[in-house]
């Protein structure tokens, strides 16, 4: 019998390729994102120091959100987490997104974190 492959086997395998060519400072902090069927949270990370900076989720109550597993739910989290950052002093990131495909909620809140002042 063939069984499909484990999808988030395949991401996890695909996220160890992108982070061992990647790494944030404390000058340039790196964006991870991480997506469940749920809601989408975002995190700037220091590896050097292996300190998250700032953070935003969907589960956070002043959002005021319809629906947290949508395209605008993940545009509020982009723009969050790009107001907190810019208030920290950090205008350029380097993106991670966790071996998921640059669609969809990854794309939406990528987007609108560029649109609210970060650069990546």
């Amino acid at each position: 019998m063939i069984t499909k492959p484990d999808k988030n086997a395949i991401r996890k395998t695909r996220h160890a390729r992108i982070r061992g060519k990647i790494s944030g400072t404390n000058e340039r902090p790196r964006l991870n994102i991480y997506r469940s069927n749920q809601h989408i949270y975002a995190q700037l990370i220091d590896d050097d120091k292996g300190v998250t900076l700032a953070s935003a989720s969907t589960l956070e109550k002043d959002l005021n959100l319809e629906s947290t597993s949508n395209t605008e739910a993940a545009i509020k989290v982009g723009e969050l987490i790009a107001k907190r950052a810019v208030e920290k002093g950090f205008k350029s990131v380097v993106f991670d997104r966790s071996g998921y495909l640059y669609h969809g909620r990854v794309k939406a809140l990528a987007d609108a974190a560029r649109e609210n002042g970060l650069e990546f």
